[in-house]
């Protein structure tokens, strides 16, 4: 038997479609209920669905006053607060196309991203590192005075549209920009039954910003468009405060990334959550000791997912079995080799059907590509019942704290550091459950760390930047030229003992 698996497509999505109409539906049942808040060890700030949609579509109106289009393309600069979801909604409500960034990137970053997506307009929030690009900025400041103006009509039309840009590190140097449809988020009700198990009674807090993706999907526009409340940490809350904030608010279900269930188990291995049904778990590869560990600790399983930005996830697990992942039903997902599909059992390359309604339309750089399939670079294995091995990456893609990070992005940065000579960026586990991103360089002589530090700190988002920086006397390479980051990986491992 092939390792193919297709239970059915899912319901069509309908049109016209918009994804905030979409996803703000629930405000005219149920106004009142809290949509958002954003919690603190002090306190919290409270949104309804009432003020939550008012606000959108005010801001809507404002962009549309500024002469934005549909189809005009809206560059976002901005942090963690309520301003990043009320701005994406209201871009996409207008028909215009948002491109979410992350507040981290540098300038440099940033200016390479602009010039591939020719903003419109640049919505930009204090100390945030703008772009070398002649689009207008709008200021947050005013943003925030558009939430009071009337209502503007949502911009219903085809669900196969664009409706937003969002930007990953791939096998090259620059990040490329996955161009999503609005349909993007009538697909992520298969998450629902197949990952979640996602109630409009539910309380689901999710640890990261308001400007990760992650977060945004997950942590806000899935818990809106069922009816339930989402929960935020306050910017500045740190990891160790979140079992109280979980516990305090009521918390049912709580999503993180593998990192941040293991900063909480260290801190504290008896946690008392009364109202937690399950955690969720994305971002990378949840170790199978951090989830016993949890569950011994809580008496609450922990579900993962697997996805990427062209796709965000489709194989997960359930919280009633979530040892085993399995394809969600109303995908078409494949193991294939050579582009044909292995049989069941063998590995290969993981495959989404290009029939998907939430694979991207394309890159923004060119098209998805000819063929059946958008084929990724991770390999798995699929059992005769359709339950999903993941064995890894098969490119050097490194993973900082859920963030996929290019090894060219990294090297790029560093390589003109004075005095290096050489160098190569590779993921290094330096304990059990905790990996860090490595620089490994040549140099006449060890340079300094502190100087190293510095000057990623000026060309690298603070995820990107290399934790570790090893001299070495030679960069391993094959026939071909072809730098072999593994063998510096297992090095590494094999003199520090890890496995």
């Amino acid at each position: 038997m092939h390792a193919i698996f297709d239970q059915g497509p899912p319901p069509p999505c309908p049109g016209p479609f918009n994804l905030a109409a979409y996803v703000l539906a629930r405000a005219d049942d149920t106004p009142d209920k809290i949509a958002l808040a954003i919690i603190g060890p002090t306190g919290s700030e409270r949104w309804s669905y009432a003020r939550l949609q008012a606000a959108v579509l005010g801001t809507a109106t404002g962009l549309l006053q500024t002469g934005i289009k549909p189809g005009d393309r809206i560059l976002m600069r901005l942090g963690n607060t309520v301003d990043f979801p009320v701005c994406y909604l209201a871009a996409i409500a207008i028909g215009a196309v948002a491109v979410p960034t992350s507040a981290q990137l540098t300038a440099p970053e940033i200016t390479r991203i602009t010039n591939s997506v020719n903003p419109a307009l640049i919505v930009a929030a204090p100390g945030i590192a703008l772009p070398d690009h002649d689009a207008p900025v709008l200021t947050q400041d005013q943003l925030r005075g558009f939430r009071d103006l009337p209502a503007a009509p949502y911009d219903m039309g085809d669900p196969d549209r664009p409706g937003y840009i969002i930007f990953t590190s791939g096998t090259t140097e620059q990040p490329r920009g996955v161009v999503h449809a609005h349909r993007a988020i009538w697909a992520r009700r298969m998450m629902f039954d197949h990952w979640y198990h996602l109630r409009n009674t539910d309380r689901l807090m999710h640890a990261g910003a308001f400007n990760w993706t992650y977060t945004l999907g997950t942590g806000l526009l899935d818990p809106w468009t069922i009816g339930a409340t989402a929960l935020i940490p306050a910017d500045g809350v740190k990891t160790m405060a979140l079992p109280l904030l979980i516990q305090r608010h009521d918390v049912t279900i709580f999503a993180a990334t593998p990192g941040i269930y293991r900063q909480i188990l260290r801190s504290d291995k008896h946690l008392h959550f009364p109202k937690l049904r399950h955690g969720l778990s994305a971002g990378e590869k949840l170790p199978q000791a951090t989830r016993t560990a949890w569950t011994d600790a809580t008496g609450t399983p922990i579900a993962e997912a697997f996805g990427m930005s062209e796709c965000s996830t489709f194989i997960s697990s359930t919280p009633d079995d979530p040892t085993h992942l399995r394809p969600q039903m109303g995908r078409r997902i494949a193991i294939l080799e050579d582009g044909q599909p292995v049989a069941n059992d063998q590995p290969g390359h993981i495959a989404i059907a290009r029939s998907d309604p939430g694979l991207m339309l394309n890159y923004l750089d060119d098209t998805a590509g000819p063929g059946d399939w958008f084929v990724t670079t991770d390999q798995a294995t699929m059992a005769l019942e359709g339950t999903v091995t993941y064995l890894g990456r098969s490119d050097d893609m490194m993973n900082a704290g859920g963030f996929r990070v290019s090894p060219l992005e990294v090297e790029a940065a560093l390589q003109s550091f004075p005095g290096l000579h050489d160098c190569a960026a590779t993921e290094v586990m330096v304990k059990a459950d905790t990996t860090v991103i490595a620089l490994f360089y040549t140099a006449d002589t060890d340079l300094p760390q502190a100087q190293l530090s510095a000057y990623a700190e000026e060309r690298l988002a603070r995820y990107k930047q290399p934790r570790l920086y090893i001299r070495t006397e030679t960069l391993p390479r094959n026939a071909n030229n072809k730098l072999q980051r593994h063998k510096l990986r297992q090095r590494y491992e094999d003199t520090h003992g890890q496995t």
